[in-house]
């Protein structure tokens, strides 16, 4: 999960960023190539739900012929923010690209019972008292606009009441469209994240099919010195389901 303009699928190839933003283009190298990076943020907002203040987020990631395997984390400077530590299987050629992702927190709550899980053991795969959730993907990035879809398939999911009052797996999902653009000399994007069906894994409880993020983000490169710059990022994000408003800041390592 990731709240930064930057694409955490582009490293790993789960949101995220959050975000919930969309897996970047990727094509096939004829050799392995690797990446290393962090984030610091001064907010985690993650498809239209904030997880947390100020925050470091580290990436791993390693790739070949469109197959990457990745890792990305979040650590936030207060005690009471969880910690999160994702690994992403994906493949991409062309605009498509598919991935699997295994999110992982360090407390939480069970989904279906309600139930603390702090502190949440990481070998522990439960069916809802894990802390693991696991979540595909399929996308197609067209160029003028990004699509891709995520439901969640395994783990700590979220449930939905059906017909007899159970407490039943939701496969929570999210769609997120996502278009890039240029404008005064930075790089922009338009982001709109829809949540689709019943589900509390969502923004605490979604009835049903609703808008859970609409943002708009600017990156830029800070040039430091005449061989180094610095990325920039800022990204306002509103979540209509909530009535959640935000504004991000953060640079790139």
């Amino acid at each position: 999960m990731k709240t930064t303009i930057n694409n955490k699928l582009g490293v790993i190839t789960v949101a995220l960023l959050l975000s919930g933003l969309v897996p970047s283009t990727m094509m096939a190298q004829d050799k392995v190539e690797a990446s290393v990076g962090a984030d610091l943020v001064s907010g985690y907002i993650w498809r239209g739900q904030n997880l947390g203040g100020v925050s470091v987020q580290p990436s791993l990631g390693i790739s070949y012929k469109g197959l990457s395997l990745g890792a990305w984390g979040s650590v936030g400077i207060k005690s009471k923010d969880a910690k999160e530590f994702d690994l992403t299987l994906g493949y991409s050629i062309g605009g498509f690209s598919v991935s699997i992702t295994d999110y992982w927190f360090d407390k939480g709550t069970n989904f279906k019972t309600g139930d603390d899980m702090d502190p949440a053991k990481y070998f522990h795969y439960g069916a809802y008292s894990t802390s693991h959730v696991f979540e595909a993907q399929v996308g197609y990035d067209f160029g003028p606009l990004a699509v891709n879809w995520y439901t969640n398939f395994a783990g700590n999911d979220g449930v939905k009441i059906n017909d007899k009052g159970e407490a039943k797996r939701a496969y929570s999902s999210y769609l997120a469209l996502s278009a890039p653009f240029k404008l005064g000399g930075l790089d922009w994007t338009v982001d709109l994240g829809i949540v689709p069906w019943e589900t509390n894994f969502y923004n605490g409880y979604t009835s049903g099919f609703c808008v859970s993020d609409i943002s708009l983000g600017a990156s830029k490169d800070i040039k430091i010195t005449e061989s180094f710059s610095l990325p920039a990022f800022a990204k306002v994000s509103v979540n209509p389901r909530t009535e959640g408003a935000y504004f991000v800041f953060g640079l790139s390592f």
